[in-house]
């Protein structure tokens, strides 16, 4: 029998996420990176083609979204493509990879966007709440700058084998009087004691944990405010140890309950999916 296959795109600044599904099962995921949306959009398609033995007459639809999806109103290597607003992807993603009803989702990309989804009258709810410029950019451009190596594996290597502690100020540093709700660990400030002489392993988990926890302080504000404790985290910076160790961190700190689900790293491709689907459905 004929495969109908449906594909989900999200086209990022520098990377393309995408997602093969099949009678609402994923059977491919994949990450393509380049700096040209042309070219990644149909090098991610022409990758799931060839790794799954399809053509082109086997993908019924392609449903792209992100910064990179307003590129061209033309179809993908002749398939029906349907662009879909980023932030109805963001939440839609967020709960489908999730499962959840009602959540804060954080779309951690070069930067950081962060929404509420809920189900709501067989409806899904998205509203943005807030973003902000610190991502996996910042990330990679104060490492950059710091210690001279941009490639985030490398530096997710380093940072697992650093002490964020030897540049970070903590509560213990400066206080042996404990403060209600705060183990002693907690950052008081972030390289608040970095010196010369730091080494490359400690710089980067310092970065990292500056990062995570402005992200993770952004998300515990946006969930008090919409009086929700999920918090589902989504994006290519869930699949670093740091952020998982922020995400148990925070949730016990705040309590809260951050989510990293499987196909994190895939879920705004999902969501485009998803809405383009609901749609076609309708």
């Amino acid at each position: 029998m004929k495969m109908s296959l449906r594909i989900g795109l999200d086209i990022g600044g520098s990377t393309t996420k995408i997602a093969g599904i099949e009678d609402g099962k994923i059977i491919y995921t994949s990450i393509v990176r380049s700096d040209d949306p042309v070219a990644s959009s149909a090098g991610a398609v022409g990758k799931l083609i060839d790794s799954c033995g399809l053509s082109v007459t086997d993908i019924e639809h392609i449903y792209l979204t992100g910064v990179g999806s307003g590129f061209s109103d033309n179809p993908i290597l002749g398939i029906k493509t349907t662009r879909v607003e980023e932030y109805e992807a963001i939440g839609r993603g967020g709960l489908f990879v999730s499962g959840k009803d009602h959540a804060v989702i954080v779309s951690m990309g070069t930067g950081t966007a962060i929404l509420e989804a809920r189900k709501e009258d067989g409806k899904i709810i998205t509203r943005h709440l807030i973003g902000s410029g610190v991502g996996g950019g910042t990330l990679v451009g104060l490492c950059n700058s710091a210690i001279g190596i941009s490639d985030p594996i490398v530096l997710a290597d380093l940072a697992d084998k650093g002490n964020a502690g030897a540049a970070d100020l903590t509560i213990a540093d400066i206080t042996d009087v404990k403060i209600p709700g705060l183990p002693s660990d907690a950052t008081a400030s972030n390289f608040g004691k970095a010196t010369d002489g730091l080494s490359r392993e400690d710089v980067a988990a310092a970065v990292f944990n500056m990062v995570h926890q402005v992200i993770g302080c952004l998300a515990v504000v946006s969930a008090r405010s919409c009086g929700v404790k999920d918090i589902v985290l989504t994006g290519q910076l869930t699949g670093f140890n740091w952020c998982r160790k922020t995400a148990v961190d925070f949730s016990s700190m705040y309590d809260v309950n951050f989510l990293i689900p499987e196909n994190a790293v895939y879920s705004t491709a999902l969501g485009a999916y998803e809405a383009g689907r609901t749609e076609d459905e309708a």
